[in-house]
């Protein structure tokens, strides 16, 4: 990564937002902003952490390997962001990869600055260990989908997840610009299920596809398949429960 000309407000990420006003020259005077090109990894699993990042423009995602030649995408981080976190801990190695899906500009804290914020900033602390809650629940649910709800349930609900975060365009597509395999990636499934899948819902008027660009049309039907999946999820916990423990 190449350091970048951009110079942040200090005022528009998770952490800038939650500081104490005192501390942000401490910020200002030790953080570094990066350039990041489309596909650049801005930190990688198994990598020595040496601080925290903010995504101060572009999107990026955050995965793990799943398998030799796989990918689980965690989850997505758009402008002001908090990535790298789960680096935080004991084990001082990324536990995720972080890749740029578009040219951005990311704003680097190092830890040992990061630490010190934590202590300083209470409601910074706070809000940080919120964000782990919801992120620990979320983890925990894609868990159980991935074990028990059908893939074109898992689908459903990865077009959902990306419309509550980043929105729609002037023309009603989801506001990412992500290919197949990111989806596929997401939705813990391979390529070639989520196109014939993808395809699937598009013939069904559930959907529609421009180039990368995702639509959904009918909201209701998409939910219907997520409540199937979820129903299923809900009696593969019963069943599991009937089985006596001496067999």
């Amino acid at each position: 990564m190449k350091k970048s000309k951009h110079e942040c407000s200090l005022d528009g990420c998770f952490l800038c937002r939650l500081c104490l006003k005192e501390w942000l020259p401490a910020l200002r005077a030790q953080r570094q902003n990066f350039n990041v090109k489309k596909g650049e990894v801005i930190f990688r699993e198994g990598d020595r952490v040496t601080g925290v990042y903010f995504v101060y423009e572009g999107n990026v995602k955050v995965h793990k390997k799943w398998g030799s030649d796989k990918e689980l995408i965690i989850r997505f981080a758009k402008k002001g962001a908090i990535i790298g976190h789960r680096g935080l801990g004991s084990n001082s190695y990324y536990p995720v990869t972080g890749t740029a899906l578009e040219n951005g500009v990311v704003c680097f804290i190092p830890i040992e600055l990061f630490e010190a914020t934590l202590k300083v900033n209470h409601e910074l602390t706070y809000q940080l260990m919120m964000f782990f809650a919801d992120e620990l629940q979320e983890s925990e649910r894609k868990m159980r989908n991935l074990a028990h709800m059908p893939v074109k349930g898992r689908v459903a609900q990865a077009l959902f997840s990306l419309k509550d975060k980043f929105g729609l365009t002037s023309e009603g597509y989801i506001d990412i610009d992500l290919t197949r395999q990111d989806l596929a990636s997401y939705a813990g499934a391979t390529y070639e299920t989520v196109f014939r899948i993808i395809n699937e819902l598009s013939n069904e008027g559930m959907i529609s596809t421009s180039g990368k660009s995702i639509k959904i049309l009918n909201p209701e039907s998409l939910s219907d398949i997520i409540n199937d999946g979820e129903l299923l999820n809900t009696n593969a916990g019963i069943f599991k429960k009937k089985i006596p423990i001496d067999l």
